[in-house]
């Protein structure tokens, strides 16, 4: 138990010095990036929807369902995106690979505890625009960006009765962004180069409720509350200027002693969110459930002041979802115990660009395939974002998750003959 114990620590300080570029999205500009799911690839699978407890995996969507481990579970996933963007008259291609969770769930009785590490958003995106100034010089803009807001957690889970379940996460959120702009005249050598970076730290925490109720000799209802109250981050921020120039191999090239611009510090919110989640289904056989999220986006605003193109409304999610396992407890046949997993979801994010509300929905499909008391889950989801119409970007993307859940029970009394 303890060596099992200190390679989960070892996996977790790892992925804390671990730094990725986990998006593409152009639309990540703006605020604190783009907000990553926070579930686990069994509930990405069936469109977010998290309304359940498992009593061998965790349900990182709602603190509340830790008391249902009955097993020591760890889990880690990943997802791999390729994406086609999309404008009036241009079309590219992006790929990105991310981590989508490290985390270990602990039954202990009546109670249930986690802890882990998932990133909360993420910065990366390569835009280029060429225009034309007032003397008809064709002036060239690229804009950079970089960069993420990691989240640790811990959580602790009480189960009042058999039916009724709460929970809580307590969770640290931090990290680094940097976003740069490259603007020039075509035809001179030199550009001038500015450099922004903002180094964000603080804490929030999210509230959860489960009730799972019999309700027929053999149909159950699950329903799910979660809420996450408003929290404020601290956002220091630096601004560099520079003149630059390249070489033909691509190097930059600096021909003056930057120039550091001072910029104030800023707090960054993290918006309240309000979860219901209600469904029907057979113990370990079937379950179809919906969800609706609503979050207090219109609280948000950039990271620096003279970020002024994008605005904020609240946005909603909706969510419907559902998993079919043809015979759980099957010795014949392999397939008959693979869980079918499906789901559907739409979201207005909340981000105004250019008068337009920028929406994401997508179609998710996946498996579940038992490994004893663990399990591989696997998931395919398509999905669209934005729109290419008033010179914005649309998304249509593609991801392949993988999500590994080893449980066992590592708490054992050893018994002496």
């Amino acid at each position: 138990m303890i060596k099992k114990f200190i390679v989960c620590l070892t996996l977790l300080s790892g992925v804390l010095a671990f730094s990725q570029r986990n998006t593409y999205s152009p639309y990540s500009y703006y605020g604190l990036g783009e907000v990553k799911f926070r579930g686990t690839q069994n509930a990405r699978a069936m469109g977010g929807l998290g309304i359940e407890g498992d009593s061998i995996s965790l349900n990182l969507l709602n603190p509340a369902s830790y008391s249902h481990l009955k097993l020591t579970s760890f889990a880690v996933g990943a997802t791999t995106s390729f994406a086609n963007l999309i404008n009036e008259s241009n079309t590219s291609k992006a790929k990105s690979t991310n981590l989508d969770y490290l985390a270990i769930g602990i039954p202990m009785g009546k109670f249930g505890a986690s802890f882990g590490l998932i990133p909360y958003s993420a910065v990366g995106y390569n835009v280029s625009n060429v225009g034309e100034d007032e003397f008809g010089n064709q002036t060239i803009k690229t804009y950079t960006g970089t960069g993420n807001i990691n989240r640790f957690f811990a959580g602790v889970s009480y189960s009042i009765n058999k039916d009724l379940s709460i929970g809580a996460d307590f969770q640290y959120n931090f990290g680094n962004i940097e976003t740069q702009t490259i603007e020039g005249i075509s035809t001179v050598q030199l550009l001038t180069r500015e450099k922004n970076s903002s180094q964000i730290s603080g804490t929030s925490f999210n509230f959860g409720a489960l009730y799972n109720k019999k309700i027929s000799d053999k149909y159950h209802l699950y329903t799910s509350l979660t809420y996450s109250p408003e929290a404020n981050l601290t956002s220091k921020n630096q601004r560099n200027l520079a003149t630059v120039g390249y070489t033909a191999n691509g190097a930059e090239v600096i021909y003056n002693n930057p120039l550091d611009i001072p910029v104030g510090n800023t707090t960054q919110t993290i918006p309240s969110k309000f979860a219901f989640g209600l469904g029907v289904g057979e113990k370990n056989k079937w379950m179809i459930g919906s969800e609706i999220t609503f979050r207090n986006t219109s609280s948000l605003t950039n990271r620096f002041e003279d970020y002024t193109s994008g605005t904020y409304e609240n946005s909603q999610k909706y969510s419907i979802g559902g998993y079919y396992i043809p015979k759980y407890d099957s010795f014949s046949s392999y397939l008959e115990r693979v869980v079918y997993r499906a789901g559907f979801r739409y979201e207005n994010t909340g981000l105004i660009v250019k008068e337009k509300s920028i929406k994401d929905y997508g179609m998710n499909f996946g498996f579940g395939l038992p490994l004893g008391y663990s399990k591989i889950d696997l998931g395919l989801e398509y999905g669209v974002r934005g729109t290419k119409y008033n010179n914005l970007i649309r998304e249509n993307y593609f991801n392949i998750s993988v999500g590994l859940s080893l449980s066992d029970k590592w708490f054992k009394k050893r018994k002496i003959d």
